[in-house]
Formats: C-alpha cells, sequence, structure tokens
C-alpha cells in the first residue's frame, strides 16, 4: 500500500503532532533530573570524596527516575507502533499523562532529598503509579472495539499490551506499602521494576517479526 493511500484509509486525526509533543515533554523530563545534583560546596571539615558520597541518595534518584522515564517512554513508543489515528479523549488522555510525566523530576527530587521519609517514598511511588495508569488507559481506549489501531490488530498483542502495561502497578503500590516499614525496602522495589521493562516481552515477539516488518516498510 502506497504511503498516500494509506495516510486517506486512517479516518480521524493524526498521530504526528502528538509524538512530537510525547518527546519534547521526555526530553525535557529527562534533562531536568540532572539539575537537582549540584557540585558540593566544600566545608573546612570534609573533603571531596565525602561530599560525593553523601550526593547517594540523589544519584541514585536521578539515575532509577531517568531510567523510569525512559521506560514510559518505550511503552509510549510501542503504544504508537499499532495506534494509527486520534480522536479527542485520547488527545487529553495523552496530555495528562504527559503532565505526570513531566511532575518526575519534582518526585525525583523530592525523593532524592527525603529518602527517609515514607511521604516521599509515597509521593514518588503514586506519581509513577498515575503515570503508568495513564499509559495503560491510553492503550485501553485505543484498541477498545479497535477504535484507533488497525481493525485486523491482533487480539494477543493487544492482551501482551495491556498486560505488559499494568504489570507495574501492583509493584509500585507494595514499595509504597513497604516503605512505610524501611524506605529501603521501596526503593529495593522501584529499582527493580525497570529490569522487567528492560527485558523483551511478549509484545516485542509481534512488533519484531518478519510479518510486522514487512508490513510497516509498506505502508511507508
Amino acid at each position: 500500500m502506497k504511503a498516500a493511500d494509506a495516510a486517506s484509509s486512517i479516518v480521524g486525526l493524526s498521530t504526528r503532532r502528538i509524538e512530537a509533543l510525547s518527546d519534547g515533554v521526555f526530553a525535557i523530563a529527562m534533562t531536568l533530573l540532572i539539575l537537582d545534583i549540584r557540585v558540593p560546596q566544600l566545608g573546612s571539615a570534609h573533603g571531596l570524596g565525602a561530599a560525593l558520597i553523601a550526593l547517594w541518595p540523589k544519584l541514585v534518584s536521578y539515575a532509577l527516575s531517568f531510567v523510569m522515564v525512559g521506560v514510559f517512554w518505550v511503552g509510549h513508543h510501542v503504544e504508537f507502533n499499532y495506534v494509527r489515528r486520534a480522536d479527542r479523549l485520547s488527545l487529553w488522555i495523552n496530555i495528562l499523562f504527559l503532565m505526570c510525566v513531566a511532575f518526575v523530576p519534582f518526585s525525583a527530587s523530592l525523593l532524592g532529598e527525603y529518602w527517609k521519609s515514607p511521604l516521599a517514598v509515597a509521593v514518588y511511588g503514586v506519581n509513577l503509579m498515575i503515570v503508568a495508569s495513564l499509559l495503560w488507559l491510553h492503550w485501553r481506549y485505543a484498541t477498545r472495539g479497535r477504535r484507533l489501531v488497525d481493525d485486523d490488530l491482533d487480539q494477543r498483542v493487544i492482551r501482551a499490551g495491556s498486560r505488559r502495561t499494568f504489570a507495574s502497578l501492583p509493584a509500585y503500590l507494595l514499595a509504597i506499602a513497604l516503605s512505610l516499614a524501611d524506605t529501603r525496602l521501596g526503593l529495593l522495589i522501584f529499582i527493580a521494576v525497570p529490569v522487567m521493562y528492560i527485558l523483551p516481552g511478549r509484545i516485542d515477539s509481534h512488533w519484531t517479526s518478519p510479518q510486522q516488518t514487512e508490513a510497516r516498510t509498506t505502508d511507508g
């Protein structure tokens, strides 16, 4: 199918500007994360080594949050590999999703500064939960009744995407609960979650299959 024919067959709004705006917000959010880490000012009683070691909570928060925002970007990117069009409600779901992504630098800064506080861990965890929930909601909305995806999209792809997006929510909730006893336990759960998403999942086998690659090449 030629690109012009493919474009004319899509009923609804284009996704190009959604993806452009989303990439911009993700890029800014990931960049803002590093701004919380400042070069330490040395006092008379402490050397540079000790001052750098004292930064470890902020460094961990930065690294963890950068990877987590990366996980959300990958999930968003994979979703839009299948989403062919948009409507008004999907636009607003995506805007709310981006609003919560843009909040991550604040919750990450709070975590880095007050990592021993269960409240700081809870704010960070709730932020991640809302981002993941909105990404899941967008996928569910787009795929329900094949609303914004191809009519012949495999139901297994829809289920795999839904399960993979939803899987982190119980983990974030567990991290918040464990932090009430010891915030370090919550942090360990947060660190473990990205591993689940860095490793390939079932949905990857569908969009990396020869049939999917051929279809995208033909449409492009």
